[in-house]
């Protein structure tokens, strides 16, 4: 009866163990299930790889090429991009495969993939300077900013709420299975770090539910030249709504 007991234990943990490394993308990447209605003026660029970015031309000044959270989509940042349009700056929020609007299916390979082909897109064709480009991410988009910023994309980098890798952020949130084994997608942005050279803003909750601080801390500590911003009592979804937090505005600046 033990070794009954056994196998069958053995079978659920190996059943739960495929469960999650099948299903982790559907988590990972919750894609809306409508398209949002973006302003007339938040343009949107196809790309050639099927996906798009929603462009806010303000004319000569910074660029911020920017890569949202996973639950959302490119049109909830309208809002950003008035706020840095008031300021002078150009805003292009990149639209992942999969997401409502883009084609293909979201993975770190095609995310970072659309990211290359959107900052390609806005130098090769609207003709904007490399040096004119600001690469930012929030949440889960911070890992697709890391790694266009490590490939030497964008003179400045913004990172909301980041952090040194998936397998980092799953671990503790399912100590009972083997993550850092069943992950996927990585995003190891801290094995990245000695290649990002950009001046670098990180801004984080100390109170982030969901991606704690200390591995937003850590990141920061690893990049060469980053300054972070510990933004009190802030969670993950309310970074926001502090004033703090409108210090990123500033960091780009005309």
């Amino acid at each position: 009866m033990a070794i009954a007991v056994a196998a069958t234990l053995a079978t659920l943990y190996l059943g739960g163990c495929a469960l999650v490394f099948f299903a982790q993308r559907g988590l990972v990447f919750p894609a809306p299930a409508e398209q949002a209605t973006a302003p007339s003026w938040f343009e949107a660029q196809r790309l050639p790889g099927g996906s798009l970015y929603l462009w806010s031309n303000a004319g000569d000044g910074p660029v911020v090429v920017y890569f949202h959270g996973n639950a959302e989509q490119a049109a909830d940042t309208a809002w950003l991009a008035q706020a840095w349009r008031a300021r002078g700056v150009s805003f292009a929020a990149v639209e992942y495969p999969g997401y409502p609007g883009a084609s293909g299916r979201p993975s770190e390979q095609s995310l970072v993939a659309t990211g290359i082909e959107a900052v390609t897109h806005l130098i090769e064709t609207k003709g904007i300077p490399r040096e004119r480009l600001v690469v930012s991410g929030q949440s889960v988009g911070t890992g697709v900013a890391m790694a266009l910023a490590a490939k030497g994309y964008g003179a400045r980098l913004i990172l909301l709420s980041p952090y040194t890798s998936l397998p980092d952020v799953a671990a503790p949130l399912y100590r009972w299975l083997p993550m850092r084994s069943l992950v996927r997608d990585r995003f190891d942005s801290l094995s990245i770090a000695d290649a990002v050279h950009q001046p670098t803003l990180i801004v984080h909750g100390t109170a982030d539910e969901v991606i704690p601080f200390e591995l937003g801390k850590r990141l920061a500590h690893a990049i060469t030249d980053a300054r972070l911003v510990a933004v009190e009592g802030a969670g993950h979804n309310d970074l926001w709504e502090h004033s703090q937090t409108r210090a990123v505005l500033d960091f780009v600046g005309r």
